[in-house]
């Protein structure tokens, strides 16, 4: 997925949208399918942005030092 400096907060809106068009009926059927493909991209591109946060996080509080 081209993600173009996408941040988490925009994945995460965009998924709401599409959820919400599915949701609603406001699909048709055609267009269904596109849209699930998209949403299936921004929840890995969300999957990975938070494994990413977890992992700076754990290594941000591994190399603190205990006083």
């Amino acid at each position: 997925m081209e993600t173009n400096g996408q941040t988490y907060n925009e994945a995460i809106k965009q998924l709401e949208d599409i959820s919400r068009k599915i949701s609603t009926g406001e699909l048709d059927v055609d267009a269904l399918a596109d849209y699930l493909k998209q949403a299936k991209e921004l929840v890995e591109f969300c999957k990975q942005k938070l494994q990413s946060v977890e992992t700076e996080v754990n290594t941000i509080l591994g190399e603190q030092t205990p006083d």
